[in-house]
């Protein structure tokens, strides 16, 4: 149930939502949600993405010249949160366990 509130948080751009479960396995979350974040943010600047609003979210974009480059701000979005996905994926998965090998 906590996880439909968490992605209405995350699409209107509030990041409280992500709190627990970052509380819940630091060492792994934070990491991956930086990354994301890190290459969302490198691929708008490159870009030239301007948000003429100070918040808002992904609802900004009904919003005529509220944004620059507005492609390319949902793909650094997108790509972003591919990437924290993909990391998160990697990060979480489990360990195989060792298989002892008679002697």
């Amino acid at each position: 149930q906590a996880s439909k509130a968490t992605a209405i948080l995350g699409i209107s751009f509030i990041t409280e939502g992500a709190i627990p479960y970052a509380a819940a396995d630091p060492f792994r979350v934070i990491p991956c949600t930086v990354l994301g974040s890190a290459v969302t943010g490198a691929i708008s600047m490159v870009l030239g993405c301007k948000l003429m609003v100070p918040h808002g979210g992904v609802f900004v974009l009904a919003i005529p010249n509220a944004i620059t480059q507005g492609m390319g701000y949902v793909a650094a979005i997108l790509i972003g949160t591919l990437v924290s996905v993909g990391a998160l994926y990697f990060a979480k998965r489990p360990l195989k366990q060792a298989v002892p090998v008679a002697a």
